[in-house]
């Protein structure tokens, strides 16, 4: 007789709570948010059951964090442990020229240091911006600057690490005319955090560079994961959504991502896939198993409204239905199980946090 362990018994119903937490967001206060930006959410960053949460904070969720650190629905305890990220120390701090460090690089999910090392991009015109971006949002109120040079990102890293126990960073980059798209910036920002902070992981983000050998240069910077982020593998999607970066074929993804495997290793390679953007299920879950095939862990996400982007601002898309995100989770999770691929094996970055997503939560 085949025994099941409570464990696995209740993972469904565990999963189905993350992901209508992930949508529908809860009641608390969090002291570590983020606003604006190039998403994928206005959030706050919270450990659930051991692992950082980013989740919506919303006044009128059914769910609700308890001061005890319970998730209840409707008074019911809902059996996860759930407590609030603590502001770190190192967002206390400021350079020699004044700039403090929160504007330069945040504290996401449990430990993870991110930034975005240039905060504008060339795509960022109306008729060329991915609708789901806002990444010169925060720029524009002041909560960031516009370039962090490698001198203040090495400052602050070594701070984040020293004060708050960070253990990876995620480096992305708004896209620049060059042919490099923005790795040659990010690679020299890499250098400088790793010659002050050896023992931190990096995960770097950028689109496909016109000319490959960037993706070893990163890596040779000192990078050991690497994030090359399609969004939607169907092109009538990514036409309606992302008309600039569109034009970035989806075979020079290919290409890219092969490299990128090729310097980086199997599942060090990641790319987000995002549900609710209007892309039929079977065809996002099929598009999940190239990836995996290709060595490249897929990081499904749902879209959320997120302020000062125009699919919330001017499209008023809402997110995807509980149902369908529970459907694809549990798809994607079930393939990169039979791959043998988890996030958590990642180097650095988003799938290694997982914060965003519920794929570890379904045991990927």
């Amino acid at each position: 007789m085949t025994t099941v362990s409570a464990a696995t018994a209740d993972q469904p119903d565990r999963v189905s709570t993350r992901v209508s937490i992930a949508l529908l967001g809860v009641r608390s206060d969090a002291p570590v948010r983020r606003t604006g930006g190039a998403g994928p959410s206005d959030d706050g960053h919270f450990v659930v059951d051991g692992d950082g949460a980013a989740i919506p904070l919303n006044p009128a969720s059914p769910y609700v964090v308890t001061s005890q650190g319970r998730l209840t629905l409707e008074g019911a305890d809902l059996g996860f442990d759930v407590s609030p990220v603590a502001r770190p120390r190192f967002y206390d701090l400021a350079t020699a020229e004044g700039v403090s460090y929160d504007r330069i690089a945040k504290l996401h999910g449990r430990n993870v240091l991110a930034t975005t090392v240039v905060q504008t991009c060339v795509r960022y015109d109306e008729s060329e911006r991915c609708r789901f971006c806002a990444i010169q949002s925060s720029l524009d109120a002041g909560t960031t600057i516009a370039v962090k040079t490698p001198a203040m990102l090495a400052e602050v890293a070594e701070a984040a690490v020293r004060l708050d126990g960070v253990t990876h960073m995620v480096m992305t980059t708004g896209t620049s005319n060059g042919w490099d798209r923005g790795a040659k910036h990010l690679a020299r920002c890499v250098r400088a955090v790793k010659a002050a902070v050896p023992s931190l992981e990096i995960q770097v983000q950028c689109e496909p560079p016109a000319d490959l050998r960037a993706i070893t240069d990163l890596y040779a910077a000192g990078a050991r994961s690497i994030g090359i982020h399609v969004e939607s593998m169907d092109d009538e999607v990514r036409r309606r959504w992302m008309p600039g970066k569109s034009r970035v074929s989806l075979d020079e993804y290919r290409e890219a991502w092969r490299e990128a495997v090729r310097v980086f290793g199997w599942n060090q390679v990641s790319t987000y896939l995002i549900v609710g953007m209007g892309e039929d299920e079977s065809e996002l879950v099929d598009a999940a198993a190239e990836l995996i095939d290709m060595g490249v862990y897929p990081f499904v996400v749902p879209f959320r409204p997120l302020k000062g982007t125009l699919a919330t601002d001017v499209d008023h898309v809402p997110a995807p239905h509980r149902a369908v995100l529970n459907r694809i989770t549990a798809r994607v999770a079930a393939l990169l199980q039979a791959a043998g691929m988890r996030g958590e094996d990642q180097r650095a970055g988003c799938a290694a946090c997982g914060a965003c997503s519920v794929l570890k939560t379904a045991g990927a």
